[in-house]
Parts: structure tokens; sequence; C-alpha cells
């Protein structure tokens, strides 16, 4: 009798799931689901969601986050090129495992009713953190165009952020610095000394020159536009003056490194020199912060290299994980939608080979890098946070936002340990209400369940069953409708084992020796 009922019980479930899923499976009825400019294989640009360029890249906590500046979103499609005089905002991304991006929406800096009033423009940001009077600060410097360098600063990597100061940190009236053609593209660091010192590097251009005109050769080689400051212990002020770095055919662009007790001093080539070539990452050692600083050799060629793509040439080199990257920007998005280049720019990135204290040279790809870690679905995810998408929006800006989808709109989220879970819960929101399509592999993939969205204004949890949830795998959210979704988590199921890396990446011989060694010790005891 026992047998009879578990087997009805069987039996109902599955004609309930399967009238859910046929209703679900109506609602997309005629919804055409978005393609993505990025190819499902690919990690390569990290955002498709907004343009944005000259990344500034910070290691906190196990998280990276990327300041960039803020080219515009994707979603306006530009009738003509990029005005870089009308940027006023920067954008901000996350990772923990270097492929799925939570997107922190763009932070408000310059201009009337924004954080520093007192700018003109907000460009080429970069970010540092140092605990003052024993908590942690962040310290968010930007290029006020040419003209200067300002900073706000939070006690958040994602803000609120506000003007210390009120005013440049740097401009034409600090000393050494009224000959220094542009005044931007700064790079900071906080030494590990014992007092934390921070420095901060800046600078470029070519004196009596523009980008456009003819180079004079005696300013090429040397245009002594790129200095070193040793900052305040606020970090906001500075102690001492700027000192010149004598950077070979510089142009633009600085990034600096302390590996061991060496410092590397990077920076972009200028585009009138036969010598490293044009719009070149190159780099520098010394074993002071303040300089002076060797040459060294070229790290990454102009983007024009790898996608075909030219223009300005901007980077941040990180550590992660034991590994080297280095974080780009290139105009192949803008290509992709324009069909030609507007000046649009993306941030990329790729491995930076390093050995024997010297840096290796990096290649620009779209495959990308390979995820450091799988996304454990069992805990607490946000939508903001996926690795590709389609037809999406993002709204609000800080430590949680949320995604807008529009009716046959996707988010992708890369290797995803499921967990033989039994359902899903959302946090979503729908006007009209809305069917939100589960599956794997890719945005028309095998569908694992869907989830009805009711009519409402108000982000509600919402919750639907699963089926086929295990190993890792790429999850996608399709949209049947306008929607918005905060967050999504894996209920019923098990944690993820592995933490400190992808199992999906692990080379197969490696599994293969694992299961032996299980089996093994099975047989043993």
């Amino acid at each position: 009798m026992k047998n009879q009922l578990f087997k009805s019980a069987i039996a109902i479930a599955a004609a309930l799931m399967s009238s859910v899923s046929a209703e679900g499976a109506k609602s997309f009825e005629g919804v055409t689901v978005g393609k993505s400019y990025k190819d499902v294989a690919n990690n390569n640009p990290l955002s498709t969601v907004r343009y944005s360029a000259d990344p500034g890249v910070m290691v906190y906590n196990d998280r990276i986050y990327v300041y960039a500046t803020n080219d515009g979103s994707v979603a306006n499609k530009y009738e003509t090129g990029n005005d870089y005089a009308k940027i006023v905002s920067l954008n901000l991304m996350s990772s923990d495992d270097l492929v799925n991006w939570m997107d922190h929406g763009s932070i408000p800096v310059a201009g009337k009713g924004n954080t520093a009033s007192w700018a003109t423009n907000s460009w080429a940001p970069y970010a540092v953190h140092k605990k003052i009077n024993g908590k942690e600060k962040f310290f968010l410097y930007f290029a006020n165009s040419g003209n200067g360098v300002g900073v706000v600063s939070s006690d958040s990597p994602t803000g609120p952020f506000t003007d210390p100061i009120g005013k440049p940190l740097i401009d034409k009236n600090t000393p050494t610095c009224d000959k220094v053609t542009w005044i931007f593209d700064p790079a900071a660091l906080v030494d590990n000394d014992e007092n934390e010192t921070g420095y901060l590097f800046f600078g470029g251009g070519i004196p009596g020159n523009s980008v456009n005109d003819t180079l004079e050769a005696e300013n090429a080689p040397s245009p002594k536009t790129h200095r070193v400051v040793k900052l305040g212990a606020d970090m906001v002020s500075l102690d001492g003056e700027p000192k010149p770095i004598e950077a070979p055919w510089s142009f633009e662009d600085s990034g600096i490194n302390k590996i061991g007790s060496t410092y590397y001093y990077s920076y972009c080539t200028n585009f009138f020199n036969g010598t490293l070539g044009n719009g070149r990452i190159a780099y520098m050692t010394s074993q002071n912060p303040l300089g002076p600083y060797e040459y060294q050799d070229v790290v990454f060629n102009n983007p024009e290299d790898f996608f075909g793509t030219g223009g300005n040439n901007h980077h941040t080199i990180i550590n992660f994980k034991d590994k080297y990257y280095i974080f780009y920007h290139a105009e192949w998005l803008n290509k992709q939608i324009f069909n030609e280049q507007r000046g649009y720019r993306t941030t990329h990135v790729n491995e930076l080979p390093f050995a024997d204290g010297k840096f290796g040279k990096a290649k620009g790809d779209l495959t990308g890098v390979q995820q450091v870690k799988d996304v454990d679905g069992s805990k607490l995810q946000y939508a903001a946070n996926n690795a590709w998408n389609s037809g999406i929006n993002i709204s609000g800006q800080g430590e949680v936002t949320q995604v807008q989808y529009d009716k046959g709109s996707w988010t992708g989220v890369s290797n995803v340990f499921l967990g033989d879970a039994k359902s899903i819960t959302l946090k979503a929101s729908s006007a009209k209400g809305a069917t939100i399509r589960i599956s794997v592999d890719n945005e028309n993939g095998p569908v694992l369940g869907y989830v009805e969205i009711p009519e409402s204004k108000e982000l509600k949890e919402v919750s639907a069953d699963l089926t086929n949830t295990s190993g890792v795998k790429d999850l996608f959210f399709v949209a049947s409708a306008n929607a918005t979704i905060e967050s999504w988590q894996l209920i019923g199921g098990t944690p993820a084992p592995v933490e400190s890396g992808s199992l999906r990446s692990m080379e197969y011989s490696s599994l293969v020796a694992l299961v032996l060694l299980v089996l093994s010790m099975v047989i043993v005891f």
C-alpha cells in the first residue's frame, strides 16, 4: 500500500512539473531570444553592458575591483563618436573568479552636483586602500581631463565616495608640473614598508606637440613628462615635489607594481617612434619608488595587433592567486556594433607571464583568462554578477545593483556548481508579470525550470522547482517580458566542495587521478 501511495505521489508530482514546464514554455512563444556580441566560449571583453576604458585595478579581500572611464552604455546606439569632454562618471565592476563580473554601476564624480563638483571631467581612475587610524579607507584618483589629478575617498570599495579636499590634488601650479603636457592617468601604490607610504604616478604628452602634430626629434626619446610623488600619510596630500621619470619614448598611462624589493613602472609608448613600437606598454625597474628607473622591455603591444582595432593603450598589471594579469582596453566591441571604430572602449584581461624577476609578453585575445573558482549556487548570488548577457541594463550604484531585463534578454553565469538543488529563489519584480527560464550551457540550452514573477513593482522573493541540477555548468536566466532581478539562490542542494579553484577547469587527468585515489582508499578501508 505504501509503495502504491509513493508511486502515486511521484506520478502527481511529475504531472504537476510537466504542467508547470508547459505553462512556462508557453510564456516564451513568440519571444525572440537576444544574441550577445560576446560568444559564450569567450571571456573578453569583461562587460558588454557598458563601455569601460582605462581600467584601474585594485585587489582587496581576494576580490578584483576594476574602475574605468565611463565611455557610455552599450544600449545607447550613439550616432557619433565618443565625446571624451562629456565624461563625468566612472564605471565599477568586480570579480572573485576573473570571469563573472559584478556591475556596481557608474560613480558620479565630476561636475555640478556630483562628488568632485570642481572638476570638469573624470577619466582614467586608479584605486588603492590603506588603514588610517585603524580603519580601512579607499582612495580613488582620477584625471580632470589633462589638466590635473583629483581624489575621492570612501569607507568601501564600492562607495559612496566623498571629496576630501575640494580641489585638485595636482595641477599646473604643483611644483615641477608647469611643463607637464598632460597632467592625467594616475597610478598609485601603497608600499609594504613600515609606514605604508603612498606614492602617486601621473603625467604624459610631448612638450610642444599634440597627438596630431609632427614630432620634433629632440623631444622623442625622453619627453620627461611623467612624474612620481610621495603622498602624505592621509593619501590626499603631497609629501615633497613630484620627480620626473625618464621613460624612453613615453606618451601616456602609468602603472606601478612592487614585486619583492623591486618597483616596476609601466607606461604607454608614443605613436611617433620606430624604436619601441607605437602605443605599446613598456616597463622599467628601480629599487626606489621615486627612481631612477631603468628601461627593461615591452610587455604588451597595441590592441591593433590583436583585434585589428588601433587606438590608445591603457593598462593595469595585478597579481591575483599567484599569477599576473594585464587589464587593458580595446575597441573590439565598438567595431562589432557599428562596423567601424567610434572611440568606445571596453576592458579586457589576459595573463601576463612573469619569471626570474622579469615580465614576458602578454597577448590579447577574446578567449581571455581561466576561471579561478566555481560559483557556489547554494549561496546568495547577484544577478548583476555574470559573464555574458544580451539586452539588459543595470540600475543602481554601489555594493548591490539590479538587472533590468527586456523581453528576450538574458544573463549567463559561468561555471556554477549546481549541487543537485531542488529549487531556485529569485528576488525580482515585474510591472506586468514575467517568466524567467532557467537553462544551462547557453541561452537556448536545456531547461531546468521556469520561475513565474507575478505583477509587482516591488522586489519580492519568488521560487520554482528545478530538475537535472547536477555538475558544474553555465547557468542562464532568460526573460519572457520586462523584469528586474536583484539576486538568485539555489535551494535544497549541496554547497560547492572546492573554493580555491574551478572543478570544470581541472585537467581530465587530475580528475581521473582523484577518482582512483578515492577508490583505492575505499578498497583499503
